[in-house]
């Protein structure tokens, strides 16, 4: 039942109630909101030629604005080159102090989460789909096109419409070895990838309560494959301790009403989940893995990375079962952090030295492998076992070549074994 019927607000519309000003809005209301922050990347490059034709003189607040250079870093390709060139001439013009260039840079999403970017309450955008990560701290957080950004960067406001809310709750325990990657792969499979389109999708129950902030960014940051406006999680404890040194500007704490109204619930129990797979040629093609281990599938690569799985925490889990182990003979295993100061924290605990001594390539902070643009391009007739987000026909280069959406622990042990296999085993 909507909250149109007379019931409380979902967090998707308290927050939206609050940066238009109004005191409550219903689903397809269109309303203005007032953006919190904005964060571009380098498809924020197509922002700045629309900004100037619209007369715009100067960004609403150059202290609400993020620039983070993350998709070719360094610069790979001339193209590159030059939306790095603009980027950087328009924050130098703009007095935009919040730059993250080559060097201090990292993939945006986990910029905007580990520098406290973003709050709760905020109405957060991006030139970037996976913006929906950062809904784990209790935002709506959407990504949007260069048109619109440039408004927002003019105006500070964007009218949008209020999105009816899956609410999706989970309880019960994730055994060893099950992930919050496998436990989005397994909603995404039940939901499908039209399945929240122009929705926003709010997770909750004891599973989600007990997670921590970077198991909850990961199952944000994959509603953008339900085609999701927003994935959000509302504030608790674990937010406020995470945001506590961080957070850039005061929070705005709000959560659903008791009698919250959702289009629709999808309850989940993970008690006896196995692990989780997306096998080709979409992320809602979801296996058992302990299925597709029994195939036998081959792997050419595996990759270790993307703004889904890259954090301190996905790279220790695959270094413990990387230790003592060697990386199979004829697989390439590339390990691309999500942010410069994870790749220096790897580099403090011998993580890196790990990674390479077994046969893989660690590589600095960048979007890598993920969106086939940069490295790790496959062959087209290769398989790659990945802990990144999308695997759509070309999304590492050829359309024939084959993804296999995984948990970190699960992409380590098919490194090792040179074909998909439960980690579990080898725990």
């Amino acid at each position: 039942m909507s909250a149109a019927n007379g019931h409380g607000q979902n967090l998707a519309e308290k927050v939206l109630s609050r940066a238009s000003g109004l005191e409550r809005v219903v689903p397809g209301q269109i309303v203005e909101g007032r953006v919190d922050l904005a964060m571009m990347h380098e498809q924020g490059a197509q922002t700045v030629g629309p900004f100037h034709d619209m007369g715009a003189k100067k960004v609403w607040d150059p202290d609400r604005v993020v620039i983070a250079i993350d998709h070719w870093v360094p610069a790979s390709t001339e193209g590159a080159a030059v939306l790095h060139r603009i980027l950087r001439k328009f924050a130098d013009e703009q007095h935009l102090p919040h730059f993250y260039d080559v060097g201090n840079h990292g993939i945006c999403h986990q910029i905007l989460a580990e520098h406290g970017w973003v709050v709760p309450g905020d109405l957060a955008v991006g030139t970037d789909s996976h913006t929906n990560m950062l809904g784990a701290m209790g935002a709506v957080a959407a990504g949007i096109g260069p048109t619109e950004m440039a408004a927002v960067l003019a105006l500070g406001r964007l009218w949008l419409k209020v999105p009816p809310t899956i609410q999706v709750r989970v309880r019960g325990s994730l055994g060893p070895g099950i992930t919050s990657k496998d436990l989005i792969l397994r909603i995404l499979g039940e939901i499908k990838t039209t399945g929240a389109t122009y929705k926003a999708v709010e997770f909750s129950g004891p599973t989600i309560e007990q997670m921590t902030m970077p198991q909850r960014f990961t199952m944000c940051n994959m509603t953008t494959e339900m085609g999701a406006k927003c994935g959000m999680v509302a504030p608790d404890a674990h937010t406020y301790e995470y945001l506590e040194k961080i957070a850039k500007h005061p929070m705005h704490p709000l959560t659903p009403d008791k009698d919250a109204g959702y289009e629709r619930t999808l309850d989940v129990n993970v008690d006896g989940m196995p692990p989780m797979v997306a096998c080709p040629y979409s992320p809602d093609n979801v296996r058992p893995l302990t299925d597709v281990a029994r195939e036998h599938v081959h792997i050419d690569q595996a990759f270790l990375g993307s703004c889904t799985n890259a954090r301190i925490e996905d790279i220790r889990e695959g270094a413990a079962l990387m230790k003592g182990e060697k990386v199979h003979a004829g697989v390439r295993f590339i390990v691309s952090p999500a942010s410069t100061s994870i790749y220096q924290q790897c580099l403090q605990e011998g993580l890196i030295e790990l990674f390479t001594n077994a046969g893989a390539v660690f590589t600095n902070s960048s979007c890598s492998a993920c969106f086939g643009g940069n490295m790790g391009i496959l062959a087209p007739d290769e398989v790659c076992a990945s802990s990144s987000n999308r695997n759509f026909p070309g999304r590492m280069g050829p359309k024939e070549a084959r993804i296999y959406l995984m948990s970190p622990a699960a992409v380590v042990a098919a490194a090792i074994r040179g074909e998909i296999t439960d980690p579990r085993e080898m725990q």
